[in-house]
């Protein structure tokens, strides 16, 4: 990893910085005598290599912010693994959730070509269902949607101000009705 272009970025990202350079260049020297390090013990826990990478500016980033706010750290090198061993641990975890999509699985999902009879048949049923909504009486629309949404009977019966027996004749009716047309 010594070729690690965005690790020179970092480094001049804390040298550009006018206020704290002390501080500034102790964190800048210790992030280039131990990244490589912080890199592989990452590698080492299982981080894919661009995981490791962003991990280590991570712990480095907030290494400085630490130092910045006064906090006295007695063994940099020390911390920097602490911090680095608990961050690439919740990065795994992530990482873990976040498996390549498996080209196989994709070949299963796809739906087999259905035969221009069958798909032709199927909006036919469908537009068959919707003429049957259309038919419905608009309250027992209302109530069909609504309980569509989840609401129960008293819940809509409050909502469109008719009782909760109501609702359940209104539901029946329309339940009846689409039965029938799906059965035709």
């Amino acid at each position: 990893m010594s070729s690690y272009s965005a690790g020179e970025s970092f480094v001049g990202m804390l040298r550009q910085e006018k206020t704290g350079d002390a501080l500034q260049n102790r964190v800048a020297q210790l992030f280039e005598e131990s990244r490589d390090d912080v890199y592989r013990y990452l590698l080492t826990l299982g981080l894919h290599p661009p995981a490791a990478q962003e991990a280590v500016q991570e712990v480095f980033l907030r290494l400085y912010a630490t130092l910045k706010k006064g906090e006295n750290i007695e063994s940099p090198r020390g911390w920097i693994f602490r911090v680095a061993h608990n961050y690439g641990l919740k990065v795994r975890a992530r990482q873990a959730t976040e498996a390549p999509f498996d080209a196989d699985l994709e070949g299963r999902l796809v739906a087999p070509a259905e035969d221009p009879e069958r798909s032709l048949l199927e909006r036919e049923r469908l537009r068959r269902f919707h003429h049957a909504v259309e038919g419905l009486s608009q309250q027992q629309q209302r109530c069909l949607f609504l309980r569509l949404e989840g609401l129960r009977y008293p819940e809509i019966g409050s909502a469109l101000g008719i009782s909760a027996s109501a609702v359940g004749e209104f539901l029946r009716r329309a339940v009846t009705r689409l039965r029938k047309v799906r059965d035709e």
